[in-house]
């Protein structure tokens, strides 16, 4: 507890002198601390950064309603849903991802055709994004999977790719398709 009240005291020898006390003002503080209600000198428990990204997959990323949540926000969530797919990726490079959630990743964000219609009605360049991850994942032996799917998602990359350079009036057409 002993660093938050640190933090205060310098943010508060930082500020001004109050023209009417003559003091320097005060800063409020509040300290929440979310250790599951631990006991404060029990130790702390730590998890294995494989066994933690298994969870965060499973009850977001791979959540048909976190996934549904995200559709609906439209461009930002579709932006979220790329975001975190180049995050997979980063963690790939120094963590073992399980093959599973890249298969889950591709079925439900890319070869789903109607989750591939809005997300790239939503946000183009983030969908592209999603699928180039993808690939990239399979291309630096972090997924293995089939020839069939990688050929869908090359297919789905040139489609994504055609539909950003030829640009605003493309995509209109194509939300007046839906």
């Amino acid at each position: 507890m002993l660093l938050p009240v640190a933090l205060k005291k310098a943010a508060e020898n930082r500020k001004e002198i109050d023209p009417k006390t003559g003091k320097k003002r005060k800063v409020s503080i509040s300290v929440i601390e979310a250790f599951g209600g631990f006991d404060e000198n029990a130790p702390v428990p730590v998890k294995d950064v494989e066994e933690v990204l298994r969870l965060e997959y499973r009850s977001k990323f791979l959540n048909p309603k976190w996934r549904d949540a995200m559709l609906k926000q439209g461009s930002g969530g579709t932006y979220e849903i790329s975001q975190r797919m180049t995050a997979m990726i980063g963690w790939s490079a120094t963590a073992e991802i399980d093959n599973f959630v890249f298969d889950q990743a591709a079925e439900r964000y890319a070869l789903d055709a109607d989750v591939a219609k809005q997300l790239q009605r939503a946000n183009p360049e983030a969908f592209k994004n999603i699928v180039r991850r993808l690939l990239e994942a399979s291309g630096r032996g972090m997924w293995s999977t089939d020839t069939s799917t990688l050929d869908k998602l090359k297919d789905l990359y040139a489609d994504a790719d055609d539909i950003i350079e030829q640009g605003s009036d493309f995509r209109a057409k194509i939300k007046q398709e839906a």
